[in-house]
């Protein structure tokens, strides 16, 4: 189970000949435009058009001249901004909408600096490629990646006061959620789904099943990604998850961003809007991005151990999961990148809030799920804080980096903790060494600043220092701004 890179086709091929191959296919299916994506530093999903035509072997070579770097978030500044996409041939789909304006082929691509064409340290594809690279110096020249996405189908979101408010200067804010599930929907009650009593839902509760089976069905036949399961989960006013089948590190993540882009697609054409903000709803469940991972050495699964009487996991597994609870803190500025995101990491809501590690226990935030015994390819953990706000590719660099950061210094977790953490005592919580993850993104930003040194193989400092930079603006400019509800706490004080 080597490590192949996507970008070449059948044995032998390169990346130029697999080009060629698809562009075969292009002009044989007449798809007459071309997109090319990429992710931004903030993991959002970037685009250009270019005719079918102009694209030929090199372009999967030398790359496309087509990027303003100093316009795209967390890149390059004005005097450095020239950049290269580079299309992977093996990401080829096509886009279902795109059918009326003559159709369109899409690729995922790296992104190259300008002159020398080498691989940019900012670019995410690119780090989560390192991270790669150096799992595979490790030893481990394969990981398995299962993303858990949960997102919210709206019918409409409205924020007061309207988006044409001069900025800066409202007299007032707000925003009302509109849903036909809702128990707050102005309806008969048929089909509404009070709190926390979405999951596994039907219809009529679930409105949105049609809707998700129709994204599913797009991923599957022009994105070729394998579909799991669709499902409501359990917060109300339209919350669903998407499972699709583990695969590698790029190719999952880039499943990831194709998800996210189909959902928020098929949901603005159906008129309603799709979101991945962490914790929408007060008083009811938020969106999490569980991470299942496992890593592999010469066709072997190295979390795997038969004779460990407590979960079959290795002593390897075990240090993976003493990296992951030793960095959990740091982690949550990349895993949990926004200042809503602790909204959702407080009590009561499945979310994990402490640093702890379990078999099948979801209230701590590493598990091991257990669902068969004696079986090498199903054994994994479940890294269960990141949320889908994340960039997915700096997600599972991270996670690596701390888990391998684990194996390489030998950190051996606290004993497992198979009960219910919210209901422990603070006393009791200290004696069993559980700590709790930060409570704010300021927070997780200053343990990243304290505990950065697991991420520098794959992360360049100043990636971070361009991130962090980014996301302590964000934190300001909240604590800048009034909250309604302390117009409701304090107005009278």
């Amino acid at each position: 189970m080597a490590v192949a890179e996507r970008s070449v086709g059948s044995a032998g091929e390169s990346r130029g000949e697999h080009g060629v191959r698809v562009l075969e296919e292009i002009h044989a299916r007449k798809l007459r435009w071309v997109e090319l994506f990429y992710t931004d530093l903030l993991g959002g999903y970037n685009h250009i058009h270019l005719p079918s035509d102009t694209l030929d072997e090199d372009s999967f070579v030398g790359g496309i001249p087509k990027l303003d770097g100093s316009s795209v978030r967390g890149f390059r500044e004005i005097f450095e901004s020239d950049m290269i996409l580079l299309p992977d041939p093996s990401t080829f789909g096509v886009i279902p909408w795109g059918a009326p304006y003559g159709g369109t082929a899409r690729f995922i691509c790296d992104i190259l600096t300008g002159g020398a064409k080498l691989a940019y340290t900012h670019d995410p594809r690119g780090i989560a490629r390192r991270t790669n690279a150096v799992l595979a110096d490790a030893g481990y020249d394969l990981s398995y990646w299962g993303p858990e996405i949960e997102f919210f189908v709206f019918d409409s979101v409205k924020l007061i006061p309207s988006a044409d408010s001069v900025r800066d200067a409202w007299g007032g804010s707000g925003y009302l959620i509109e849903s036909a599930e809702a128990p707050w929907a102005a309806a008969d009650g048929h089909g509404s789904i009070r709190f926390k009593e979405g999951y596994h839902r039907t219809g009529p509760h679930d409105a949105l099943e049609g809707m998700r089976s129709e994204i599913c069905n797009i991923l599957a036949d022009d994105f070729h990604i394998r579909m799991d399961a669709h499902h409501h989960e359990v917060a109300t006013a339209g919350q669903g998850e998407i499972n699709i089948r583990f695969d590698e590190l790029i190719p999952a993540a880039d499943h990831v961003q194709d998800v996210r882009f189909v959902i928020k697609n098929v949901a603005a054409q159906h008129g309603k809007v799709a979101s991945f903000m962490p914790k929408p709803v007060f008083g009811d469940n938020g969106i999490g991005m569980h991470m299942n991972q496992s890593l592999w050495s010469n066709g072997t699964n190295a979390f795997y151990d038969t004779n460990d009487a407590y979960a079959e996991v290795s002593q390897t597994c075990r240090y993976y999961v003493g990296g992951l609870l030793a960095h959990s803190r740091a982690l949550c500025a990349i895993t949990n990148p926004t200042t809503n995101s602790y909204r959702r990491l407080v009590p009561g809501y499945e979310a994990p809030v402490f640093i702890a590690w379990s078999r099948s226990n979801r209230s701590a935030n590493v598990r091991i799920p257990f669902y068969h015994k004696g079986r090498m390819a199903a054994k994994r953990i479940e890294y269960r804080t990141p949320d889908s706000a994340a960039n997915i590719y700096l997600t599972e660099a991270a996670l690596s980096m701390a888990g391998l950061d684990g194996i390489r210094r030998k950190i051996e977790p606290p004993a497992p903790v198979d009960a219910d953490i919210y209901k422990l005592s603070p006393a009791r919580r200290k004696e069993l060494q559980i700590r709790e993850l930060p409570g704010s993104l300021g927070e997780a930003l200053e343990c990243l600043s304290s505990d950065d040194a697991f991420l520098k193989s794959v992360f360049d400092s100043d990636v971070l220092d361009s991130f962090c930079e980014i996301k302590r603006d964000e934190q300001l400019q909240l604590n800048l701004r009034p909250h309604p509800y302390e117009f409701y706490r304090y107005l009278d004080v």
